[in-house]
């Protein structure tokens, strides 16, 4: 009979551990689909994550953190709703593929010849400039310059660059609404004492009205496992607290984590622990902590746990960096690590960084690292 029960528990345990990573691998699909258009500043992208974010939050069984899931704030942002045509010498260029734009750029309409500056750049005219790349890596500006850049993939051109025929909108919008997406397990003992998990839910959004930038490492990966979290703890409250923050504006600046701070739903003083989670959709090189020669006990702690499991290859440390949205809650004295995952694909801030090609090979013993570094925490 024992052992006919201790194979039920190994094929639920078993079971449990496959489900982890079924539903991790569900949201960075859903993350990363064409509906929230890069969860970016077109198309209604970023809101129609945030609007999914809470609607799971409430499905798992989290509270909000206020009176409602969505912490709101506004900030200003340059984007590209429309019209997104680059030519060279007759040759139409696809958008994300061939060029990416600087994404300061104003609208241009323009046909003019290049003039060659060196091997690799080229002026069309003071406020038009083409440069050749051997990658490509978009971000978001929170301004409009007055210089349009457009960065050519070389491998997309089979001559020099000497005519250009450019058409680009741009669209500023001085206000843009979004929100950060929070909610709560309460804790069983110390309600108070809350231990804390982010990542970021906002990417790069679409540069122009055919191309978008799914994201799928960069931060599908890291709100997938936070939601993998918060399912496990909804399904068991710990001693403290467990708080979920996904954050928007990561990507113009660290713009809702300096938000949030600034604005706190609970005092700062009460957080214990914050992990942030961002590019964790890797590892097969291992995983790096920024903060661990910040905070070296609580980095002796996990590296311990890790020894003892055996979860993860290799853990880097890393000291102090403002890269992520860990850096103004340390600013603010909360403790904090932020993970990243290496190794895998190198795609990054561009429209090659799919969920097709995500690994996720460290999904699960990173779920479980970071449960056993919490129940030492509140141990």
């Amino acid at each position: 009979m024992k052992k006919y029960i201790c194979i039920i528990i190994l094929f639920s345990t078993l079971s449990v551990s496959a489900q982890d990573s079924v539903y991790t691998r569900k949201m960075v699909n859903k993350l990363t689909a064409k509906e929230f258009w890069g969860r970016g500043y077109t198309k209604d992208g970023m809101a129609k994550a945030a609007d999914f974010i809470a609607a799971e939050y409430k499905k798992l069984g989290l509270i909000p953190l206020g009176t409602s899931y969505k912490q709101i704030f506004n900030f200003p942002v340059n984007t590209f709703p429309g019209t997104m045509m680059v030519e060279i010498n007759g040759q139409k260029l696809i958008p994300g593929q061939d060029f990416i734009i600087n994404n300061e750029s104003p609208t241009v309409k323009l046909k003019a010849d290049l003039k060659q500056a060196d091997s690799l750049n080229f002026q069309a005219s003071p406020t038009l400039q083409v440069a050749l790349k051997d990658k490509l890596t978009w971000s978001v500006a929170t301004e409009v310059g007055q210089v349009t850049q457009i960065q050519i993939n070389k491998k997309s051109l089979a001559t020099i660059p000497k005519q250009i025929n450019v058409d680009i909108e741009n669209k500023f919008i001085p206000d843009f609404k979004a929100s950060n997406i929070c909610g709560l397990v309460r804790g069983t003992k110390y309600p108070d004492s809350v231990l804390i998990i982010t990542a970021h839910y906002d990417h790069l959004g679409g540069m122009g009205k055919d191309t978008y930038f799914p994201g799928a490492n960069d931060n599908a990966a890291g709100v997938a496992t936070l939601l993998s979290l918060a399912k496990y703890y909804a399904a068991n409250p710990q001693p403290y607290s467990i708080g979920f923050i996904c954050f928007a504006g990561e990507e113009a600046g660290l713009l809702g984590s300096r938000f949030y701070t600034e604005n706190p739903l609970f005092p700062l003083k009460n957080i214990k622990f914050l992990i942030n989670l961002d590019l964790v959709g890797t590892g097969e090189a291992g995983v790096t902590i920024v903060n661990a020669s910040v905070y070296p006990k609580a980095f002796s702690v996990l590296k311990e746990i890790n020894t003892e499991h055996k979860y993860i290859s290799k853990i880097n440390s890393r000291g102090k960096a403002a890269n992520s949205d860990h850096y103004f809650f340390t600013e603010k004295g909360v403790p904090a690590f932020f993970i990243y995952t290496q190794g895998g694909p190198s795609a990054y801030h561009d429209v090659f960084d799919k969920p097709e090609t995500l690994p996720l090979n460290e999904c699960n013993d990173l779920f479980k690292l970071i449960v056993d570094f919490n129940k030492k925490l509140m141990n």
